[in-house]
């Protein structure tokens, strides 16, 4: 990791607009002309690198973004798509068909959760969901039919830590690829690095930071990547999930301020979490020495970044959870909504929300209770004073009692 920063890799990156703007020129046009038909069929077949034929192939903007991602997570190319699912689902399947077996953590996000347990059977695809934080599980539950290992580097919503370096030697073992959604880490962890075979953003989140834009990305080999866009077989190519040049300009804008803003976020999570922490509430940070996977998930992490601005909350049941939401939201300490990375504070109840397609023996299985709140921490400048009136909240509905005593 030495001589590898993700964020000076972006910045290294240099553009000029058509006109010599500091911005890139956005190609507002969905087909694109020829001076000559031979010209046409040849980058139709892939042989003319720098021409363009039709936006779902691929953009000027479109590509600008694939590589300041790529460079960001150190791969060699990416591909920009119009989701994060629309990034997942096509990667999946053009790793897997008919008979295939997939290897999946079992906290992922609801959306992942359902493609996997119930879209893909339907297409001969088998899923196996283990604890990934449990190597020795993970291996038993390869089969000869399994050609993926798949996870998220900090789950969604319980926060476990995925051991990519361990998780890659298993891979590599089998001869699978291991996929990694980073979406709650981008910059803190650097998956490619550790051995992912593929590294999976919704820039959605914190990548865009806005919540105003909705974007997913694939960052791999060239060769996969190119696989991917192919007119014949290519996942992303036939199932056509295209970012629009315009979304591409406005993520590509946000990624430069996103080395400030994680760091930020990181700052003030691990700040509420400790607070939290030594009031006694039940707090999930991978920041926290308390957190199972702390030691090494910072041996993962690029130091600066920290360790991300994803914390959870238990405060014992699902009616308090939302009481305590609202109350939040009619403060004005953010939002209650889903999603993350976004500048205010963000929290929702994710057994009734963002994991809502797990079913519910499986969310007590695995851990995940209906007290449980997610918060994506925001920017706030004054973190302490966040902290307070957070606590105001708690204490006006006695989930803290007291400064030592918490109900759940």
């Amino acid at each position: 990791m030495k001589n590898f920063n993700p964020a000076d890799n972006i910045q290294d990156l240099q553009y000029f607009g058509e006109f010599g703007g500091v911005n890139p020129s956005i190609s507002d046009s969905s087909t694109y002309t020829f001076l000559s038909a031979k010209t046409m069929f040849d980058t139709f077949e892939g042989n003319m690198e720098g021409c363009y034929l039709y936006s779902r192939h691929s953009s000027p903007s479109n590509l600008y973004l694939d590589k300041a991602l790529a460079a960001m997570e150190g791969t060699e190319t990416a591909n920009v798509s119009a989701s994060g699912m629309g990034a997942i689902t096509p990667t999946l399947l053009q790793l897997c068909g008919t008979g295939d077996h997939i290897v999946s953590s079992r906290t992922i996000y609801g959306g992942t959760y359902a493609f996997l347990k119930n879209f893909t059977p339907r297409l001969g695809i088998k899923t196996t969901f283990v604890d990934i934080t449990k190597l020795e599980v993970v291996e038993a539950a390869i089969t000869p039919e399994t050609k993926v290992l798949y996870c998220e580097t900090v789950s969604n919503p319980l926060l476990e830590v995925a051991d990519i370096s361990g998780l890659a030697k298993i891979a590599k073992r089998h001869n699978l690829k291991l996929v990694v959604d980073n979406t709650f880490s981008p910059l803190s962890v650097s998956p490619a690095r550790l051995g992912a075979d593929i590294v999976i953003h919704s820039l959605t989140k914190y990548i865009n930071g806005s919540s105003d834009t909705v974007g997913g990305v694939t960052c791999a080999s060239q060769e996969f990547i190119d696989s991917l866009k192919n007119v014949n077989s290519g996942a992303s190519m036939l199932l056509g999930p295209t970012m629009d040049s315009l979304r591409s300009a406005s993520v590509m804008k946000n990624l430069r301020t996103l080395h400030i803003r994680m760091k930020q976020h990181s700052y003030n999570a691990l700040y509420l979490a400790k607070r939290f922490e030594k009031d006694g509430l039940k707090t999930v940070y991978p920041g926290l020495a308390s957190h199972p996977s702390h030691k090494i998930y910072k041996t993962m992490i690029n130091p600066e970044y920290g360790f991300g601005g994803m914390m959870t909350l238990d405060v014992g049941t699902l009616a308090k959870a939302n009481e305590l939401m609202e109350l939040m939201q009619s403060k004005n300490l953010g939002y209650l909504a889903v999603s993350l990375g976004f500048y205010k504070t963000l929290f929702s109840a994710p057994g009734t929300s963002t994991s809502s397609e797990i079913p519910m023996e499986e969310q007590i299985e695995m851990g995940l209770t209906d007290g449980l709140i997610r918060f994506s921490i925001g920017l706030d400048n004054d973190i302490e004073r966040t902290y307070q009136m957070m606590k105001t909240c708690m204490m006006d509905l006695e989930i803290l009692k007291s400064d030592s005593i918490v109900m759940v």
